[in-house]
């Protein structure tokens, strides 16, 4: 195989209660990437449409995760990369993941899968890092496994995929406004008082659990932050009433998608995820502001293979 051209899908981090450990792999939104070997040894990012990305490797997240792969499997020839973005940057459902996963799981494909998806997750944090300051799992791990995922630990790396449940359906509504992940971590406060965080472990465990058994009411109950979105909702226009609105169309639960400012929502059923999408529209149509809406089933299989010759 001399070339691969892939889905990178967008992903849902935190959701609400697992702030750094939780995540979602989404199916109908997503960038592509378009990877050929080269004869000249090292990593080139040789084109990038829809958004203005630095093609120098070492800045860009895609570059500086393939280099880390390629860094533990040395080869005598190299790869030429081609990025077409489709998810905004600083839109809060992991530009940067998609980016980053993309690279090292076209480049393992191209080398005939020396490592499995799960050692992938380790290089595409390279990315993360360069783009946020934080070597975080919660949307790489997704998008290279599929399906949500949690991140049990990081020293040593372990991340554990679950199923979704089949009607999980979520809705991601995106003003167009650019809110970035390192500003966003700076509202957040150092410490977290002991009752909040015995609320947040309850609610990551119940959220677990509710996976595994398909309870959608469970589900719901635990989409509840005390950690991060008290102090980023302010940073989101109209986020309380966005969220209130997705309740009342009947949504399991709402909050903010990774560092914002995506607001998603998790509902039963399709039907239910177009009510929720529709209604919260009308709240940003009220105040004239611009903005994205997606519907998705969870994607189980997380980056896809389009095209390889």
């Amino acid at each position: 195989m001399k070339s691969i051209r892939i889905f990178c899908p967008a992903t849902i981090a935190n959701l609400s209660c697992g702030f750094d450990v939780l995540g979602l792999c989404l199916d109908t939104v997503g960038d592509e990437m378009i990877i050929h070997k080269s004869a000249e040894p090292g990593v080139r990012i040789t084109k990038i449409e829809g958004a203005n990305l630095p093609t120098n490797p070492e800045a860009n997240v895609a570059g500086v995760a393939a280099l880390a792969l390629l860094h533990e499997w040395q080869t005598d020839f190299g790869f030429d990369i081609e990025i077409y973005k489709r998810i905004k940057a600083g839109s809060g459902i992991g530009s940067s993941a998609a980016s980053a996963a993309g690279a090292v799981f076209g480049i393992n494909e191209l080398l005939a899968r020396p490592f499995e998806k799960n050692e992938l997750v380790k290089f595409a944090m390279k990315g993360e890092q360069l783009a946020s300051g934080n070597a975080h799992a919660d949307n790489v791990a997704p998008a290279l496994l599929g399906g949500f995922t949690l991140v049990r630990g990081y020293n040593p790396l372990d991340v554990i995929r679950i199923e979704s449940p089949d009607e999980l359906h979520a809705v991601v509504i995106h003003p167009q406004i650019e809110l970035k992940t390192a500003d966003s971590r700076a509202v957040l406060q150092p410490t977290v008082p002991l009752k909040k965080a015995i609320a947040q472990w309850g609610n990551v465990g119940g959220l677990v659990a509710g996976l595994y058994t398909s309870d959608y009411d469970l589900i719901g109950r635990c989409l509840h932050d005390e950690v991060a979105e008290p102090y980023r909702k302010a940073l989101i226009p109209a986020f309380e009433e966005i969220k209130n609105v997705a309740l009342q169309q009947g949504a399991l639960g709402s909050g903010i998608s990774g560092s914002g400012p995506s607001i998603f929502a998790l509902c039963k059923g399709l039907s239910t995820a177009k009510a929720v999408a529709s209604g919260i529209s009308v709240v940003y149509d009220r105040i004239g502001l611009t903005y994205e809406t997606h519907i998705s089933t969870v994607n189980p299989n997380g980056i896809k293979i389009l095209n390889q010759d």
